[in-house]
């Protein structure tokens, strides 16, 4: 699915840069927190819209800039999806090396670190502006200009593939290949998204979810209880 066309099928400007546009200096109405902002105004439209629904010049005026403002910061809407797609995978993405690196120094049990990377991606998508992670499925995800985005997003799910592995019960490995549980694992902690969707998402839902993601590897309430404790001492080192 394309941008499309405004104003009587003259070409939209959401993904081409427009005659005239300002060179990379800063424009007169951009502000050191300018780009923060027209994320938010972004992710808000995309939400209310829909992505191909939203121009560049709503989203300028959503911010109460000029659009030569906004393109200072973003050549246009499609960067502005990219970075809020981005932004909802970076920090577990950013926790993986760290849990592996223990998990392979034997500091921390695999199960503890799994937990840990739930929780953190939990957290992330419960704090993505307006839900932003609903736009994953949107067919213009899937178009070349978000193969970084989806790569980002399989080398997480391929973390999660690791360390679900690395805790899973013998049972669990033998009957669920690597790949499959890898899969399961994060689209449960995507389940938030649609939670948020439904205005149910809580506090206690992020503990739950991570819970689940150590049942699915088939570990029983002690193991369970463990990992919890674990996983809460990294959370507070790291906070």
């Amino acid at each position: 699915m394309s941008a499309g066309t405004e104003n009587g099928g003259v070409q939209s400007d959401e993904n081409a840069s427009p005659l005239g546009r300002p060179s990379r200096s800063p424009a007169p109405s951009a502000s050191p927190s300018s780009r923060a902002q027209i994320l938010e105004a972004a992710a808000a439209l995309f939400a209310e819209h829909g992505f191909s629904a939203t121009s560049t010049r709503m989203i300028a005026e959503r911010v109460g800039i000029r659009q030569a403002s906004l393109y200072y910061h973003f050549a246009g809407k499609d960067d502005l999806l990219d970075e809020l797609l981005r932004t909802s995978v970076r920090p577990s993405l950013d926790a993986v090396q760290g849990l592996e690196e223990q998990v392979a120094a034997g500091k921390v049990p695999a199960a503890t670190a799994l937990r840990s990377l739930a929780l953190t991606d939990v957290d992330t998508l419960m704090r993505a502006p307006h839900n932003i992670g609903t736009l994953y499925l949107l067919p213009e995800t899937q178009g070349e200009r978000f193969a970084g985005f989806r790569a980002e997003r399989a080398a997480l799910a391929a973390a999660y593939r690791r360390l679900g592995h690395a805790a899973a019960t013998d049972q669990v490995r033998r009957t669920v290949p690597a790949h499959r549980l890898g899969r399961i694992l994060i689209q449960l902690v995507e389940t938030v998204i649609e939670l948020r969707r439904g205005g149910e998402a809580e506090a206690r839902d992020r503990d739950a979810l991570a819970d689940s993601c150590l049942r699915v590897c088939g570990l029983d309430d002690d193991a369970i209880v463990a990992a919890r404790r674990g996983a809460g001492a990294m959370t507070a080192g790291i906070r």
